[in-house]
């Protein structure tokens, strides 16, 4: 991984982790694509997000999947064995809990001042959820995906506590 520049890249973890920060950061600097996995998930209307079909989010993944350079992110991991397999580098972002809470508490006042774009309605709803997501995340998903992560795709699976420790593999 460090010898050659990993141009497949799936970062994994729950809202407010830096996610989408670290996929723009990486697109930038090694001049790749990035794509988010909720983008996948829910078709966006002016009417509002509707829930794509599994088919037709495997399709969206597919072809994201099957080209030559992308950087994949978001919590999803139950229907994206395509990117998992695919990806020369698997990042998980281990952030801890407060710093997350801090994030989600910051995304929200500067998605209300209009100062940063959402991809969904920032209502007060969803902030609240949004802290609900990270308690179930913590407890129930993270153990289900580290578990899968190391069973299947150790070789190529980095977990990272801080940005700055990406870096080194990046490099």
């Amino acid at each position: 991984m460090q010898n050659a520049p990993c141009k497949k890249i799936h970062i994994v973890r729950s809202v407010g982790s830096g996610k989408t920060a670290l996929a723009q950061l990486l697109s930038h600097k090694l001049k790749v694509p990035h794509y988010e996995l909720d983008n996948m998930m829910w078709e966006r209307t002016h009417e509002g997000d509707k829930r794509r079909s599994e088919e037709d989010r495997k399709k969206c993944l597919y072809h994201i999947a099957s080209s030559k350079e992308w950087i994949i992110e978001g919590v999803h991991y139950t229907w994206v064995n395509e990117s998992f397999n695919g990806a020369d580098l698997i990042i998980f972002l281990d952030t801890h809990y407060p710093k997350k809470i801090w994030f989600i508490i910051k995304r929200y006042v500067l998605q209300k001042a209009k100062i940063e774009k959402a991809n969904y309605a920032s209502t007060f709803s969803i902030f609240i959820k949004m802290f609900q997501w990270n308690a179930n995340f913590e407890k129930q998903s993270k153990p289900e995906i580290l578990h899968i992560l190391r069973t299947s795709y150790n070789d190529k699976l980095i977990i990272v506590k801080k940005r700055e420790e990406i870096e080194h593999f990046i490099c």
